[in-house]
């Protein structure tokens, strides 16, 4: 027999032949498990004498039951709240906890809050990093596992983003379908990781299709005065384009004013789209922006899994893990 101090959640789940969630669930009392499944769990848990209070089981396994979260660079706050959120949904349904900080892309301030997790021991830490640009790297400074989101390091880390390529390819394909031929592509920092990714993807697109684009991309910042100063360039260079693929919805606003300026229509004219599936701006323009939705939320979720699996000392293996995002189509494309 298994002892209580070797027993875990994960192993409880395996002898039940079920996910990890729905043995939490069943453990809890929670609603949404068959009562087959439950029977299962409870089962198992006798048989393996595992104990579902956290306090106890912090004191036999020596952990703390908190999970550390540190927002690495301020330029990315905005898509901080739905990973945070898909995080805590998914450390509620194992019994974890989670202490949030900001290192406002400070790198001294980065490793403090590092060595304040170390010190209050806890179990694990996320990293949320920025999609354009490289993610310091703090698996170094600590014993606990580390898992990163939303920002690549350039190592061998388990890392957490969003697929902007296969996003990309997606919405390029869906104004593909509507007939829209004279494509181009206005967006952010030529340098920033996830400007290549997309480019990537409508140019791979593209090329399936036969057609190339109907003027070089376009790179300026994310703000609504580069899309505007950037599409006055393009259809003065290529005045028969018919659909623009935007970096990012911020850029798409500038982008639609403007074509409007230009007494260009959106979409009887021009097909535009933006990426982010940010409210303010996706739903706020006119029209409303198609669009592509990162899933930032399944993105907080996934990694929280990986670093449970990590501190329960299951591998899980180094590498990128890409999320599917999503093309959200409103009146721009038509």
């Amino acid at each position: 027999m298994h002892s209580a101090r070797s027993t875990t959640l994960s192993e409880v789940a395996r002898r039940a032949g079920v996910s990890l969630t729905t043995a939490s669930k069943a453990i809890n009392g929670q609603p949404r498990v068959s009562d087959e499944a439950r029977a299962r769990v409870l089962k198992a848990a006798r048989e393996l004498a595992y104990t579902p209070n956290r306090i106890a089981r912090s004191l036999m396994s020596g952990r703390t039951g908190t999970v550390g979260l540190v927002v690495a660079d301020s330029d990315a706050q905005r898509f901080v709240l739905p990973i945070l959120l898909g995080a805590e949904e998914a450390l509620s349904e194992i019994d974890l906890s989670m202490i949030v900080s900001d290192a406002r892309g400070d790198r001294a301030r980065l490793r403090r809050i590092v060595e304040r997790f170390a010190d209050r021991q806890v179990d694990g830490v996320l990293v949320v990093g920025d999609n354009n640009t490289s993610t310091p790297r703090i698996g170094r400074l600590l014993d606990q596992p580390v898992v990163y989101v939303y920002g690549e390091t350039g190592a061998a880390d388990v890392v957490h983003v969003p697929d902007d390529l296969g996003g990309a390819r997606e919405l390029t394909e869906h104004v593909l379908a509507g007939g829209r031929r004279r494509v181009a592509v206005v967006t952010g920092p030529r340098e920033a990781r996830a400007v290549v990714e997309r480019v990537r993807g409508v140019s791979a697109a593209l090329a399936d299709a036969g057609l190339d684009l109907a003027h070089e991309v376009l790179y300026g910042q994310w703000s609504q005065r580069s899309g505007r100063g950037l599409t006055e360039r393009l259809l003065a260079a290529a005045p028969d384009v018919d659909a623009i693929l935007c970096g990012s919805d911020q850029l798409a606003v500038g982008v639609t004013e403007a074509l409007r300026g230009a007494g260009r229509r959106v979409p009887q004219d021009v097909a535009l789209t933006g990426f982010d599936n940010w409210s303010v701006f996706a739903v706020e323009s006119d029209p409303p922006l198609t669009t592509v939705d990162m899933n930032l939320h399944t993105l907080g979720a996934g990694a929280v899994r990986d670093l449970f699996d990590m501190i329960d000392g299951r591998p899980v293996g180094a590498g990128v893990r890409l999320h599917r995002c999503s093309v959200v189509v409103r009146e721009s494309t038509g």
